[in-house]
């Protein structure tokens, strides 16, 4: 039966290879002590805990062997994970707590604070510390040791592929973080996918430097390198120094991360001298990808890739070989096996290749919906199987797909249609800027124009020099309107960029200098 212990199935085939490496305290785990751990944490949630399948158990940790521990120990015993973001405020916090319905929370020491905070918020009364040490002042458990004859319901024998492993939760960029319901078959067909369709091996090293408690921790490239028999090596966080030299020490292959991150990697003083030449390919998603970062690594003998995927449909869509991430710059590949895709209009009809339509996704990796949300789950999961991505896209006469940005990022300029997208990828390509994002800001004569938010990289380009490199690329009606200078962008945790908090800022400034003008007429 097809289940989302991929941990459990590979400590079968492979229980003496090192499955994990911790950086910070240098710990190496085989795939038999981790199906261990595993287990007790399982047998300890219902022993200690009594948790029954289908309770809802949340865990707010930074990256941490515990992590994974629980991670499979909810595969094992049916107990559903909500990892919680550990940026997120008590408020949010509250927000998912309630409307998961947690019956238990597990949480770092350096949480105790939040934890102590939220409680008195929620209905909450088993917490319990991950860190032994700490004397823990909450009544409830305060270790999860079961028994020594303990042992946690067989693993996936009663488990159906539909059945909830997990609910991760939105960032909620677009309003409430929305839980996504992730069934055993998603996780086990996204981690299948991969390596399949990226050719992973089991000599694979790849390091996590980017939280799990988000899809793109636990989907690239825990699950696949755990299904292949690979090695990873977690990092508790991001240390460009502590990434390159572990690079080197264990040989990694094959990595992820987001623009912002390959950035600053890239910019730090060991890139130029750390060995690189056990890399098989790095790749990046999650946001557009600046030229000069490729470029930058592929001047450093790296196959730089660029991936798509969302928390809803398995972060891993689509996949490309070395040769063609050289040849497509910019696209994301063709769709994994078992993946089907298509680009549609407002209607749903199929547009021709080249032309800007919605993704739409089908596939045995789509999540279940959302939870405690029938309407947006029937809003972006038709009757047919297909999700609806909101993300605009485009194919081309070869079969590889191009995004274009986010459909409700689109903006109308004079009756005709603008893709965000497609301004900021131009504009990256600029030698003098680092970042870039479009926004749609509201005109009386046009309905909306363009207004490009800019980091500069070295000395600051003009907006004319802006609008003549842009003029040369693409037509007039997609221009911005007008260039505003920043030292940053605000990203969410996994690089997107907040486009919301940008409008609402230039919107504020436009009014507060409409007022001041005003005020000085009068």
């Amino acid at each position: 039966m097809l289940h989302g212990d991929v941990l459990g199935e590979r400590a079968r085939l492979s229980p003496d290879k090192t499955a994990l490496v911790f950086v910070p305290t240098g710990e190496r785990f085989t795939y038999r002590q981790l199906d261990e751990r595993a287990r007790a944490c399982a047998a300890g949630w219902q022993e200690v805990l009594g948790l029954a399948k289908g309770d809802r158990i949340g865990l707010l940790a930074n990256n941490r062997p515990e992590f994974i521990d629980c991670f499979f120990a909810a595969a094992k015993s049916g107990v559903v994970l909500v990892p919680l973001g550990t940026k997120l405020t008590t408020h949010e916090l509250a927000f998912i707590v309630r409307d998961s319905g947690l019956k238990a929370l597990l949480y770092d020491a350096v949480f105790a604070d939040a934890v102590a905070t939220l409680r008195p918020l929620v209905a909450l009364d088993r917490c319990v510390c991950l860190d032994r040490s700490r004397s823990c002042s909450e009544p409830g458990p305060r270790t999860l040791d079961p028994s020594p004859s303990a042992e946690p319901t067989r693993p996936c024998a009663a488990h159906g592929p539909d059945d909830l492993l997990c609910l991760l939760y939105t960032s909620g960029t677009t309003g409430k973080p929305k839980g996504v319901m992730i069934p055993h078959r998603m996780v086990a067909w996204n981690a299948y996918n991969t390596v399949i369709g990226w050719q992973l091996r089991e000599d694979d090293v790849s390091p996590i430097f980017t939280p799990l408690y988000h899809a793109g921790g636990l989907g690239a490239f825990l699950l696949p390198i755990f299904a292949i028999g690979g090695t990873i090596v977690l990092h508790a966080g991001f240390d460009p120094a502590e990434i390159w030299e572990t690079f080197e020490r264990e040989r990694c292959t094959v990595a992820l991360g987001v623009p912002t991150i390959w950035k600053l990697l890239m910019e730090a003083p060991e890139f130029t001298t750390v060995d690189l030449s056990g890399v098989r390919w790095l790749i990046s998603g999650g946001a557009p990808l600046p030229l000069y970062i490729i470029e930058g690594y592929q001047a450093r003998g790296v196959v730089f890739r660029q991936g798509y995927g969302l928390t809803e449909v398995g972060v891993n869509c689509f996949a490309m070989s070395n040769e063609d991430s050289v040849r497509k710059k910019g696209s994301i590949g063709r769709p994994l096996p078992f993946t089907q895709a298509k680009v549609v209009d407002a209607a749903g009809r199929d547009v021709p290749d080249g032309e800007v339509g919605e993704l739409w996704l089908r596939g045995p990796h789509v999540c279940l919906g959302y939870w405690n949300d029938p309407e947006a789950t029937a809003a972006a999961l038709d009757a047919d199987g297909w999700f609806h991505t909101g993300d605009s896209a485009r194919r081309d006469d070869e079969g590889f797909f191009y995004i274009a940005g986010r459909t409700k990022d689109m903006l109308i300029s004079g009756g005709v249609n603008v893709y965000p997208a497609e301004i900021e990828g131009e504009l990256l390509l600029h030698p003098q800027v680092a970042d870039a994002a479009v926004v749609g800001i509201p005109h009386e004569t046009w309905g909306e124009v363009g207004v490009a938010f800019v980091v500069p990289r070295g000395g600051a380009p003009s907006p004319d020099e802006l609008a003549a490199f842009l003029a040369t690329r693409l037509a007039r009606y997609k221009l911005p309107k007008q260039y505003v200078f920043v030292e940053t962008l605000p990203r969410t945790a996994y690089g997107k960029v907040v486009k919301g908090a940008l409008r609402d800022t230039y919107l504020r400034a436009r009014a507060g200098t409409r007022s001041s003008a005003g005020r000085e007429g009068a």
